[in-house]
């Protein structure tokens, strides 16, 4: 029996985009019915209609106009932490806004915890099905590298830094996240590493994003977003 068993959790999704118009209601549209209480999507800076199509598909909005994967996710984890405790979430699940994941798969992301195991599951692109060409050399590179570090240096045991990712809302304001860019994903891991939080992974199934990767799609954006990645790791030992 899971820790949630005596009433059903609050999920919320928190989803960052910048110029996501193209895929953002498909990624709305295909999160299960029912699932989750709110949906927020984190408007980081678009010039394109990505809050407009967001809002009308039914999600909260957020703006956030500093730029910076990290800076939306934390705009989001603010507004959370600001409702009244009736109606504050008891899982947050992390969500990109490109349709490259499954969010169909968000049910089996958020069970473990529900079932009382672990205060944080990551979603392995690298343990599931990924499509052919939906993960650069570059990406795939980078996430060996990291989560080989993080093993070496942490003991954590990662196979991927999937954005799609499920962690308990006290666990996640326990962890006090700082990173405003490329770097969030791994401090959170490094983080629940350190603190000896416990955790798992699920498969997830990955696909070729819809439109333009602004990180790994260019050669600078590679590069900034895996020195910092590093930087990260070492950062928290």
């Amino acid at each position: 029996m899971g820790i949630f068993a005596a009433a059903m959790p609050r999920i919320n999704v928190i989803i960052p985009a910048y110029n996501e118009a193209r895929s953002i209601s498909k990624v709305l549209q295909a999160i299960p019915a029912g699932l989750a209480a709110e949906v927020i999507v984190v408007n980081n800076n678009s010039m394109d209609d990505t809050a407009a199509i967001a809002r009308q598909a039914g999600a909260t909005v957020l703006e956030e106009p500093r730029p910076g994967y990290g800076n939306a996710c934390l705009k989001g984890i603010a507004y959370a932490a600001a409702k009244p405790l009736a109606t504050r979430p008891d899982i947050i699940v992390f969500l990109d806004g490109d349709f490259s994941d499954y969010p169909e798969e968000m049910s089996l992301l958020v069970q473990p915890i529900l079932d009382g195991k672990v205060d944080m599951v990551i979603g392995s692109r690298a343990l599931g099905k990924r499509q052919a060409g939906a993960m650069l050399p570059q990406q795939i590179f980078g996430n060996w590298l990291a989560t080989t570090l993080l093993r070496l240096f942490y003991g954590a045991h990662f196979t991927d830094l999937g954005p799609f990712r499920a962690i308990r809302f006290d666990t996640l304001q326990q962890l006090q996240m700082k990173d405003r860019t490329y770097g969030w994903t791994v401090e959170m891991q490094a983080k629940v590493a350190r603190k000896k939080i416990k955790y798992t992974e699920v498969p997830v199934t990955y696909r070729k994003r819809i439109g333009f990767s602004k990180v790994s799609g260019t050669v600078k954006g590679t590069v900034l977003a895996g020195y910092k990645i590093i930087l990260t790791i070492f950062k928290y030992l």
